[in-house]
C-alpha cells in the first residue's frame, strides 16, 4: 500500500490487509448465465492489479450449490435450478483471467463467505473486498465479517453488481457501517 501508515491503520498495527476476490466465477461472468453481471468484465483489470499489489495475501472465494439444499435454499433452487450443479461443474469455475492468482480458495454454499474466510485470514482481519455481486455475495460477506470485528474496505470499482443500480444501492448500505466498512477505489489503493 502506498504512503506512510496512519496511526491505527493495519500497517501501523502490524496486521497486513488481505485482498478478498469474492466469487469471480463463470456463473457470474458469462452472458448466457441468468446470474451474469453486466459489470463483470469491467472489474477484471482492477482485480488483477490489486492482486499483484497484495501478492501473498489474496484469497479467492467461490459460491457453489449445496448437494442437498435445506431451509430457504429449497425454494431458492426451485427458482434457479440451472445453478443446482456439482461444485466441480464448469459453471462454478473461476474465470480464466483470474484463475492464476495463486491464492487460497474458500468455497461455501452460502452467499456470505464469513466465517469460512476467517480460517484463512484470522478472526479480526483487515479485508479489502472485490468481486461479484456487490448486492449479494460481497454484501453478505462484508456485514457478518464487520460484525465479527473485521475491518473492511470495499473497492467500489473492483466490485460488480447484478445491475449498476443494485451495485450503487449495496455500496450505500455498506457505507452505513463506517468505520467498520469503508468504501475506496482501486486508484486510491494503487496510487
Amino acid at each position: 500500500m502506498p504512503g506512510p501508515a496512519a496511526a491505527g491503520s493495519p500497517a501501523a498495527t502490524g496486521t497486513e490487509p488481505w485482498l478478498v476476490v469474492v466469487d469471480p466465477q463463470r456463473i457470474f461472468a458469462e452472458p448466457s448465465s441468468p446470474w451474469a453481471s453486466p459489470m463483470f468484465d469491467g472489474i477484471v483489470g482492477s482485480v488483477r492489479r490489486l492482486a499483484e499489489r497484495f501478492a501473498g495475501r489474496v484469497v479467492v472465494t467461490r459460491f457453489v450449490a449445496p448437494p442437498q439444499p435445506r431451509g430457504s435454499w429449497v425454494p431458492y433452487y426451485r427458482e434457479w435450478p440451472f445453478a443446482q450443479v456439482p461444485a466441480d461443474d464448469p459453471l462454478y469455475a473461476v474465470v480464466d483471467p483470474l484463475a492464476d492468482l495463486g491464492a487460497p480458495v474458500v468455497t461455501a454454499t452460502t452467499f456470505g463467505k464469513w466465517p469460512a474466510l476467517a480460517e484463512v485470514t484470522g478472526p479480526e482481519p483487515h479485508l479489502v473486498l472485490t468481486g461479484v455481486a456487490t448486492d449479494c455475495c460481497v454484501l453478505a460477506t462484508a456485514l457478518p465479517a464487520a460484525d465479527a470485528g473485521a475491518t473492511l474496505r470495499v473497492v467500489a470499482d473492483a466490485c460488480a453488481g447484478s445491475a449498476p443500480e443494485n451495485h450503487a444501492r449495496a455500496l450505500a448500505v455498506m457505507a452505513l457501517f463506517a468505520p467498520q466498512i469503508t468504501l475506496t477505489t482501486s486508484v486510491e489503493l494503487l496510487g
